[in-house]
């Protein structure tokens, strides 16, 4: 147990040198072109690809192993700097002491984090890459895109000859995911995907509390997909979450490449899990956009509408689908999603959360480019 709180020059010396490298790693993130030429397609596609290369040899997921030992770690150090304190009797030193502590492994924390994958949060990405510059958008546009993927979602569930989704399991959807992103990668080099790391979450259950489908660990490199949730939703998470992988930070952007990705399967439930996403961001920004303008004869026809229009049997998947989530729901969900909120803003994200539904934008915009959906 530590008993001295007496800050050595040791101590300020390494505190200063942390700073220094997390105000240089700083410096180079306010300057995207060269996060996206040194980092994002230079240094990351390798290191990516060796720690995935390690994590994949281990059956289960060791990030979330990581994370764990981690929280065990914190709370035996609040632990033991409590008792120190209890025998110091709460001085000034060992107040100094805490704060220099904390703020060491906060730095080492940022650094490690945007070493091994945060920069991709600054980088130029998706795109530079397809010369895609997404504007602000009309209402006619979204509704336009809206009806498309209707069309699609309706053709993709009457080619599944079942009335009941069937069970997908994890280990075919990961594989095709991967069939995906070898097919993808032939037209974009840049979004070849080597040393595949899915893993289920040893979390699943905590997505009740946290309000999760799929994270990706940026310390281990792994994906990780629950797999408790309607099966069917998993393939679009998959490869929402690979494209994390391939540094892709922003979450419009990881679902757009997801979509890049899951249009190239020949799989029906691929197709299907693709266009049921992003259909429901498409008609949500859609409600929102009449909500918005206060138009609510519009409002009302729009979703009157879209419910006539929707095949009976996808009906009753997004029925199921919502159901499933509102009976597990906890009441914690909603102060945890704030956080994530928050975590997505420091991280260059202005809508936070909303940052998903973004991918609409860059819909619309590669739609208008290259006249291809």
């Amino acid at each position: 147990m530590i008993t001295k709180t007496k800050i050595t020059v040791k101590g300020w010396i390494s505190l200063i040198f942390l700073l220094l490298a997390a105000g240089i790693i700083f410096l180079f993130s306010c300057f995207p072109s060269l996060v996206e030429s040194y980092y994002s397609i230079g240094w990351y596609p390798k290191m990516s690809v060796f720690f995935r290369g390690i994590t994949s040899k281990f059956p289960f997921s060791l990030g979330d192993t990581i994370y764990v030992l981690i929280v065990i770690y914190l709370i035996v150090s609040v632990i033991r700097f409590i008792l120190v304190g209890i025998n110091t009797g709460f001085g000034l030193d060992w107040l100094k002491y805490g704060v220099l502590k904390s703020t060491k492994t906060l730095l080492k924390f940022y650094i490690a984090f945007k070493l091994l994958w945060g920069l991709n949060y600054d980088r130029q990405g998706i795109a530079e890459q397809l010369y895609l510059s997404p504007q602000p958008y009309k209402i006619e546009e979204v509704t336009q895109l809206t009806n498309l993927l209707m069309d699609s979602l309706n053709e993709y569930r009457r080619q599944i000859k079942y009335t009941h989704l069937p069970y997908l399991y994890l280990k075919d959807v990961k594989q095709k995911a991967f069939i995906c992103y070898r097919k993808l990668s032939v037209d974009q080099p840049y979004l070849s995907y080597h040393q595949q790391s899915v893993k289920p979450s040893l979390f699943s259950g905590a997505g009740d509390y946290f309000g999760f489908t799929g994270y990706f660990n940026p310390f281990s490199g792994e994906a990780q997909l629950r797999t408790d949730i309607p099966t069917i939703l998993m393939p679009f998470i998959a490869c929402h979450e690979m494209a994390h992988q391939l540094g892709y930070g922003s979450e419009s952007e990881a679902n757009f490449v997801g979509y890049l990705a899951a249009s190239q399967s020949s799989d029906i439930y691929f197709k299907y899990s693709l266009y049921l996403e992003l259909f429901t961001y498409a008609q949500s920004e859609e409600i929102l956009w009449y909500g918005r303008e206060k138009d609510y004869k519009a409002f009302d026809s729009i979703i009157r509408y879209n419910r006539s229009k929707l095949d009976t049997l996808v009906k009753k998947d997004r029925k199921e689908i919502r159901a499933f989530f509102q009976k597990r729901q906890k009441k914690v969900a909603p102060a945890f999603t704030s956080i994530y909120d928050q975590y997505l803003k420091l991280n260059k994200q202005a809508s936070g959360v909303k940052s998903y539904d973004e991918v609409i934008g860059w819909l619309i915009a590669y739609r208008k480019k290259y006249q291809r959906f």
